[in-house]
């Protein structure tokens, strides 16, 4: 009996010691010198409240939680893509009310997913930061024996821009404080935002001073017990903030909504489960499934209202579904439209219903949405990937007929392509829409054109791939004339190819080929290519690898050419510092690249793509530290997705847009990787990988059996994955050279 009761004991603890995802993420990982929007921690999944402390608060890069820096600046709500503000700061009464940062030591932080706990040592305040969706909950602690005071700063420049017309006023029971501050316009954001809120406390204030310029200062006595504030946000008017308030948070439990903070991300986290593996590979892979949950963010309200700020003035309209904020989906066929589909599908549905309602509105499905208007980041049209993705594997909750006729208004003139980066002209011309069309390439240096990534040859490639995309979704849908134009218009790519040379080479405006050609070259951009050089965009032919590799002169010289770039790229961790992306071979720093070490799988070797995935993921991703982890731009989730990916072993060359999707496998870092499905979308339970002899040297795949029968086949149909099942795969030292080279 003494034995039974020493076992279950022993049970209890191990199970009680368990970690669950939550307990393995690493916010502060690569926060040395992070985007403004890169860090949030008291945050849930893609929260409208992104609370968290900024140490640098008024830059785009460079900013927002530095982990080096020893003061904090202040607690911000607001943390994306263009958009900032509400910044608030507990201080005593003695405390500078003018520079009111505070020094602090991480030896007195806590900093966990949705959660964040810090000393501010100036003011002797313990602060704790948590939220619902959003509602930002805090909890201070005042330790000096005198008046608690609290500043909310709305007229604090923040980000890269202005805060203007702030409004503050105390509520007659002086226990709320209500208002709006209005973001000034960006480079990307054009127009204004305003975001409304309510502040409410535990304890009633009093004002002091004005706040006529937007500094709003509360005084709140000797307190004998913590200061609580809920702050609930809505960027369409001051009764959307109340009523997201009063559904989200009607209580002042401070440490249950922290627990459901938890419970939320081990919910969402954990549809994945690894097992085997390093402390350290776990703890990079949950911090990269939380960066692919957490950058882009709800705008609407708690009914679905959300601003449109496409028209004249900002109008409120009533969605179906959640409505984003986010940077472009440019190179997500890479990274978030694989990893989303698996385990989290009703994303791809969120997402694609936001953009068909920008269209529906504005006239355009969009390239990365701000303040419910376009910005224009980046080139080309990134949806197409996306949509057709989400159709082809089954997730379908979105009006099909409106995103088809949004995508094809978008590849012809004076749809989206036809913007350059940031450029909103009215009759913009700097995409080269009609040169594609009626040349079969865009041409550099196109006239009366403006805009950042004027990149022809760049623009030839993406769009290329981006009407192959549209034709599998028109092929989905029945619609074959279009189908077969897009599918004629998607061998584009090879009107740039330089048989001479062996590269992809831009062309002049004139149809010379640029004379000072060299496959890589020096600063941010080489010419005719996006963020990039020819060395990387070469290979950016994800829709047709063996027509490109008939351009290389067969698979083999193709293959040769792509090792070389990967040996030459090795020493510098296959990356480049983000303002030196031309002098780069391979460079998984930026998304052109990113789907480079999977090539190998499409032209016959993928024991090459088992081994360079396995490098890339080791050399580039693995790093724990403040100092490393995405290096440095992690795009709202798309590196977090990709290196989840990698340590997975599944991936998919064409961004999951064919009409049969299939996945690329590699060897996974863990022993067991268990895919939960969501039965509202595949009823197939869960996907299991599991591996023979798994060990850091073991890099390469054997053998393999899905469901107990052999696979000799380096990719696995989707449909087949979301029936559920077993992929066993044996690993071993060497390559087999013989296994996955099925079709």
């Amino acid at each position: 009996m003494f034995r039974t009761l020493l076992l279950s004991l022993i049970t209890l603890g191990a199970a009680a010691a368990e970690k669950t995802p939550v307990d393995w993420v690493k916010p502060q990982i690569d926060t040395v010198k992070p985007r403004f929007f890169y860090f949030s921690s008291a945050c849930r999944p893609f929260g409208m409240v992104n609370l968290s402390p900024d140490t640098q608060p008024d830059k785009t890069w460079d900013s927002g939680y530095r982990y080096y820096d020893d003061k904090i600046q202040c607690f911000s709500h607001i943390h994306g893509w263009q958009i900032a503000g509400l910044p608030v700061m507990p201080v005593a009464e003695s405390s500078d009310h003018k520079n009111y940062a505070s020094k602090f030591s991480h030896d007195d932080e806590t900093v966990k997913a949705g959660y964040h706990k810090v000393v501010l040592k100036d003011h002797g305040i313990t602060a704790e930061l948590t939220s619902t969706t959003r509602v930002g909950f805090h909890r201070y602690t005042y330790q000096k024996d005198e008046a608690a005071h609290l500043i909310i700063d709305l007229g604090r420049k923040m980000m890269d821009h202005k805060m203007i017309d702030p409004v503050a006023k105390l509520r007659d029971d002086k226990m709320a404080i209500e208002g709006s501050t209005t973001m000034g316009p960006t480079g990307r954001r054009k127009k204004n935002f305003t975001v409304y809120y309510v502040a409410e406390f535990s304890k009633p204030c009093e004002a002091i001073g004005d706040w006529k310029k937007g500094k709003v200062v509360a005084d709140f006595g000797k307190l004998t017990e913590p200061l609580m504030m809920k702050v609930g946000l809505s960027y369409t008017s001051l009764e959307g903030a109340r009523k997201n308030l009063k559904a989200e948070l009607p209580h002042w439990d401070f440490d249950k909504v922290v627990q459901e903070s938890y419970d939320q991300w081990n919910e969402w986290l954990g549809r994945i489960k690894v097992e085997g593996g390093t402390d350290a590979q776990k703890t990079k892979f949950y911090t990269d499934l939380w960066h692919a949950h957490l950058g882009r963010r709800i705008i609407s309200d708690i009914d679905h209202s959300y601003p449109d700020n496409t028209g004249k003035q900002t109008e409120v309209r009533k969605g179906k579904r959640h409505h984003y904020n986010f940077d472009a989906l440019w190179g997500a066929q890479w990274s978030l439209n694989v990893l989303w589909p698996m385990a989290w599908p009703e994303l791809m549905d969120d997402f694609a219903d936001t953009m068909i309602n920008i269209y529906k509105n504005g006239g355009m499905i969009p390239r990365g949405p701000s303040g419910g208007n376009y910005t224009f980041v980046m080139i080309g049209d990134p949806a197409s990937s996306y949509f057709a993705a989400a159709w082809n594997k089954g997730i379908r909750n979105w009006d099909a007929e409106a995103a088809f006729e949004g995508l094809k208004k978008n590849a012809f003139p004076q749809g989206i392509r036809d913007h350059a980066g940031y450029d909103d002209s009215k009759n913009a011309v700097s995409g080269g829409v009609k040169y594609y069309i009626d040349r079969g390439y865009v041409p550099e240096d196109i006239p009366k054109s403006k805009g950042l990534h004027r990149n022809g040859a760049a623009m030839t490639l993406e769009y290329s791939y981006q009407d192959w995309c549209i034709s599998q979704f028109a092929e989905a849908l029945g619609k074959k004339d279009e189908a077969k134009m897009f599918q004629e218009r998607s061998n584009n790519y090879k009107n740039i190819w330089n048989k001479e040379l062996g590269w992809m080479v831009p062309k002049n405006y004139d149809g010379t080929w640029y004379e000072d050609f060299t496959p890589i070259a020096k600063g941010f951009t080489a010419k005719g290519f996006t963020e990039s050089a020819s060395a990387i965009y070469s290979f950016y032919v994800p829709h047709d690898m063996d027509g490109l590799a008939e351009l290389f002169g067969g698979k083999d010289k193709m293959a040769e050419r792509l090792e070389s770039n990967f040996e030459k790229a090795a020493p510098r961790r296959f990356i480049a510092e983000h303002a030196n992306h031309a002098i780069s071979w391979v460079d998984y720093e930026n998304q052109p690249s990113t789907g480079m070490a999977h090539v190998f799988t499409h032209i016959g070797q993928p024991w090459r793509s088992q081994f360079w995935v396995r490098e890339v993921h080791k050399k580039t991703f693995s790093d724990i530290t403040p100092d490393g982890g995405y290096n440095g731009d992690e795009d709202q989730g798309q590196m977090g997705a990709l290196s989840a990916l990698m340590a997975i072993g599944l991936f998919d060359m064409d961004g999951g847009a064919s009409i049969k999707p299939r996945f690329d496998i590699t060897a996974p870092l863990f022993d067991k990787v268990t895919i939960s499905l969501n039965p509202d979308y595949h009823p197939g339970g869960e996907f299991v990988i599991s591996t023979k002899n798994n060990s850091p040297e073991n890099i390469y795949i054997q053998a393999a059996t899905l469901n107990g029968k052999p696979w000799n086949s380096c990719q696995l149909p989707h449909d087949l994955f979301v029936k559920g099942g077993t992929l066993e795969l044996e690993l071993g030292p060497q390559p087999n050279k013989s296994w996955g080279v099925e079709k």
